[in-house]
C-alpha cells in the first residue's frame, strides 16, 4: 500500500487513529485503520484575473514556487467562505497594486492529478497603482505578442480563451 504524504491527513478527524491509503470508489483515499472513516480530499480553488490596460495585459513575476522568476496573470487561493469573484479582485490588488472590476468569466481550468481548480475572469482597472506585492518580484504590462517567460503551460490556453472571449463580448 502507498504511504500518505505531506499533502494528506495522517490521522482520522473522528477517532484520531492513523490513516492508510485504500481503494474506495475507484480511487485510493485515506481510510481510518480503526473506525473506517473515508477522508475525501477537497481541491483548492484559485481565482485569477486577466487585466487589460491599453490593449496589453497585466502580469506579475512570481516570487514563490511554482514558477519562481516567471510571469503569470495575478491569481491566488480563494479563502473558505469567500466569493470566488472577491478573491480574484483581492489577489489582483495584492499582487499588482491594481484595483479591478470583474467584466466576465473566461473559464474554469483543471488538470488531471492537480489539486487546484483555476477560475479566471476578465477585468479592468478602476484604481490603484502598479506595484508588486509581497508574492511578486515585479509587475508589468505586456503585449500579447511579446510575453515574457510564463510560469505555467496552461497560461497560453487561458490567454487564447481570453482573446476569444473579448471577441465574443464586443
Amino acid at each position: 500500500m502507498d504511504d500518505l504524504n505531506e499533502n494528506t491527513a495522517n490521522y482520522c478527524y473522528r477517532c484520531g487513529s492513523s490513516l492508510a491509503l485504500e481503494l474506495y470508489q475507484g480511487s485510493k483515499r485515506p481510510v481510518c485503520t480503526r473506525c473506517g472513516t473515508v477522508i475525501f480530499l477537497d481541491p483548492k480553488v484559485v481565482a485569477g484575473v486577466i487585466v487589460e490596460v491599453d490593449g496589453k495585459i497585466v502580469m506579475i513575476r512570481r516570487k514563490l514556487a511554482p514558477g519562481i522568476g516567471k510571469w503569470s496573470f495575478p491569481a491566488g487561493f480563494v479563502d473558505r467562505g469567500e466569493r470566488v469573484e472577491d478573491a480574484a479582485i483581492r489577489e489582483t490588488e495584492e499582487e499588482s497594486g491594481l484595483k479591478v472590476k470583474i467584466n466576465g468569466l473566461i473559464g474554469v481550468y483543471s488538470e488531471l492529478g492537480d489539486a487546484n481548480i483555476l477560475v479566471v475572469y476578465s477585468g479592468s482597472v478602476i484604481g490603484g497603482s502598479m506595484v508588486p506585492g509581497p508574492e511578486a518580484q515585479e509587475a508589468g504590462i505586456f503585449d500579447l505578442l511579446a510575453l515574457p517567460p510564463q510560469a505555467f503551460q496552461r497560461d497560453s490556453v487561458i490567454l487564447s480563451d481570453w482573446v476569444r472571449w473579448k471577441g465574443n463580448s464586443a
